[in-house]
Order: C-alpha cells, then structure tokens, then sequence
C-alpha cells in the first residue's frame, strides 16, 4: 500500500499542472460521513440552479466541539481558479465560521454534526454560474478538506440518449451517450472554441469525459454523436448493504456483534466479472444515513464497523483491491484497502461507517492511482448507470466559463442502433 500512495505523491510534486487546477482535499480521519446535497435526498456532486439552496454536513469524531470556517472559490471549465473577484460572484462574504452543530445523543461513538446551508445570514447569494469549490478549514488556517460542485443556467437544452458501443470489441460492455445542444435564444458563436460539455456516469467527476467537440451543427443544434470518444465501460449494479437496525442482521449484513462499538460483518462477496449480468435496483453509487429508530439520524445514528471480505483468485501482481463509491466521494485511500488474508484465502477490510444504506464495489487500483472497475464487478452493456451532461460556454472577451445548460438520461432506455 506504501508504494501506491509514494507514487501518487510524486505525480502531485512533479505534475505543475496539478497546482493550477483545484484539487479536492480528501478529509482526514476524524472527518467522516460527509455529504454535500442540492435536492436530492442522496449525498452526490450538488449540480444546483441560480437561486436554489445546497447543504454541506459532516462529522468531527474527535469529540472537541472544533471551530471550522469556509470559503467559496470561482474556477473556470478546466478548474484554474477564474478571473472573478468574490464580489463578482457571492453576495455577502466567506471565511466565517461554521455556526450551526450539534453533538450526538445516545451513540456509543461521540461526534459533532456539522452543516452549512449556501445561501445564509453571511453568504446571501450565488449569482455566477460555473465550478465551484467550497473550502473548509480549522482554527489555524490548515484547510480540512474541500468538495466541487455546480452552478447552472438554463439558456440550452440538452436531448441525450445511452446507446450500446458500436465498436465490436467492446459492444457487450460499454456504453456511448449521444447528446445535442439546442440553443435557441442563445448565438453561440465559433462553438468549438467557446463552448464546452462535461459527461459524467452516476456523478463521479473522476471519470467524467471532457474533450468532446460538437461533430456538426444543424441550424441552432449542436450535435455530439460521438461512440469511442463518448463511451464508459458500463460496469456493473453496486454491491450493498442496510444497517439502518443496527441490533440485526438484515440486508448484506450476515453478523452482528458488540465490542466498544456495534460491528457489522457482511456476506463474503465473490467476483462477478466471469457471472451473467443481473439486474439489481441500485442507487449508483451513493447512500442515504439512517436510523429506524431514532427520529434524528443525523446525530442519532451509530458508527458501526463493517466487515468487508471479498474472494478473489486471480493475481492482482503489485496491483491492489479497495471499495469504492460515493461513501467517501470515490476517492481511494487507506481506509478502502483491502488487505489479503492468507488462513481464509479472502481479502478483508474493517471500516467505519455511520448506519444507513450504502452501494459500494469492489476495483482494483494500479501503481499509477488508475482504478480498473470492471475487473473484479464486469462491464455489462445492460447496465443501469445515470448520465449528465453538463454545457459550458465562455462568450468571446469573457472572462469565467459560465455553465448554460445541463441533460440527464439514464441507460435503462438504452438503445442498440
């Protein structure tokens, strides 16, 4: 796992690009169970309208009842920070402190929930559509973590449609999203220049598709048509388990037990690569904290220990196998590593997590941070993934990258021509 985590760094200090763009910090430790929300009810990359509201919550289990602040930066498509001042872009200020928290009741794990609704008292407004990267950081300055999200307007409409790949190789496993951009009020002049789209599968950035070009264009549409450039493997419908009643074994979970905290072990999982597709109604990654018997799972749910464990017979080399999903914005570290264990032949993993239902699976991660998803869950055309598309679109002498548009579609109507 060392030798993983050595490279990355490398690729950060040697990479200069890396340090124009906005990064996402991941959170350390004793930050857990963070979720950044629009209008949805699941925690997801907010992608959020002129006006509407978003809520930033998470969790210090350090029991220290720690002072944290905001800020709130404007970034360009490419996400180098804009030319904007903040003034341009937030009505009222950032950097104040997180006011709003309260401590937990009736866990065995003490913790502090934190949230921060934008717009509010210090933040009036947003009123520049684009990427954004809220910041948060301690009492000394030292940031704590970060998290994107986005603003849009409504100038274009986006039709998409999911097809399978019309490339032989690869048709029973990928899937290409077609889309097209009707602006009819909006001119969008010299649009290979000034306009740019983001495609994303179940809300992951790190796998979005960002170099896509309009083919043609028929009076005020746009057409992107595109089957190599546009595709994603479609993997396959996230594993998951429900602990919402922590006291019983339910779904995914085979084993309860109580030490210093409530322990969860789940079903030993298999590799599904080399099995036929079935469809099993998912939430594409992401997850929703609950507690049925609580009316306040937001402080009145339990930290549980899952036990994870995976049977996987293939040589991984000096590869390695973590869970991945939205329970901690996609992002590989050591708390998803999975680590061999020789007796029962099995990889295992113990990891906290706050009760609720959570999708999750299993990939593997090369020397270089790359993450293979398919080889340990399969591709699989049938595959019900969610896609957005999201349109930017810089006009000439402009100065930020505004976002005018966005489409969504999902595979289930997947198409075979």
């Amino acid at each position: 796992m060392g030798r993983l985590f050595i490279t990355i760094i490398t690729l950060l200090l040697f990479n200069p690009l890396l340090f124009a763009q906005a990064n996402e910090i991941p959170a350390p430790e004793y930050i857990s169970t963070i979720q950044f929300k629009g209008s949805t009810s699941q925690s997801q990359l907010p992608i959020i309208r002129l006006g509407e509201r978003l809520r930033l919550s998470f969790d210090a289990l350090n029991g220290n009842e720690d002072d944290f602040y905001y800020k709130i930066t404007h970034h360009n498509f490419d996400w180098t920070e804009s030319d904007l001042s903040k003034g341009e872009y937030l009505v009222g200020f950032d950097d104040v402190r997180i006011e709003t928290y309260e401590n937990s009741l009736n866990t065995l794990q003490i913790f502090s929930h934190y949230f921060l609704d934008i717009p509010n008292r210090e933040t009036r407004a947003i009123n520049k559509s684009g990427n954004y990267l809220i910041s948060i950081y301690d009492d000394d300055g030292m940031i704590v973590f970060s998290r994107k999200f986005m603003v849009i307007e409504n100038l274009v409409g986006v039709a998409a449609e999911v097809r399978r790949s019309r490339d032989l190789n690869f048709i029973r496993e990928k899937q290409s999203v077609n889309f097209s951009i009707n602006s009819p009020t909006l001119t969008l002049i010299n649009p290979k220049q000034t306009v740019n789209v983001l495609v994303m599968q179940n809300s992951n950035l790190k796998t979005a598709i960002t170099d896509l070009k309009p083919q043609y264009t028929i009076g005020s549409e746009l057409i992107y048509r595109y089957d190599k450039e546009s595709s994603f493997w479609g993997g396959n419908e996230f594993l998951n388990f429900d602990n919402k009643d922590v006291r019983a074994a339910s779904n995914g979970v085979r084993k309860v037990d109580l030490r210093d905290l409530y322990e969860n072990y789940l079903f030993t999982d298999i590799t599904r690569a080399d099995r036929p597709y079935t469809f099993n109604p998912d939430i594409n990654g992401n997850f929703v904290v609950r507690n049925i018997n609580a009316p306040d799972p937001t402080i009145e749910a339990e930290y549980v220990v899952i036990h994870f464990g995976l049977q996987y017979y293939e040589d991984i080399g000096d590869k390695e196998i973590h869970i991945y999903g939205n329970f901690n914005n996609w992002t590989i570290d050591g708390s998803t590593y999975m680590r061999y264990d020789e007796p029962s032949d099995t990889y295992r993993l113990s990891r906290l997590f706050k009760q609720g239902f959570y999708n999750y699976k299993y990939v593997l991660v090369d020397r270089d941070g790359s993450v293979d998803e398919g080889a340990i869950s399969g591709n699989f055309w049938q595959t019900e993934n969610d896609y957005t598309i999201l349109v930017y679109y810089r006009e000439l002498g402009g100065r930020f990258d505004r976002i005018i548009g966005m489409g969504m579609t999902n595979s289930t109507n997947i198409t075979n021509n």
